[in-house]
């Protein structure tokens, strides 16, 4: 079975069947990752784009206040 390990923490994570953009959450540490490719096995972390478009433009907006 494919192994890679986590960003965050370095636990090895062991996939049956991978998928590409598969959402995988790390048993150790708990952060949400992403099969990023299948061959071989590489997981990076989740990348949600539009919590972190409201995050960084919605804050900005709401300060700039006319």
């Amino acid at each position: 079975m494919p192994t890679a390990f986590c960003p965050n923490c370095d636990e090895e994570i062991t996939l049956e069947a991978p998928r590409l953009g598969q959402v995988v959450i790390c048993p150790s540490c708990g952060t949400e990752l992403e099969v990023v490719s299948v061959k071989p096995l590489e997981l990076d972390f989740l990348f949600e784009e539009e919590e972190e478009w409201e995050e960084e433009w919605g804050e900005e907006e709401e300060e700039e206040e006319w």
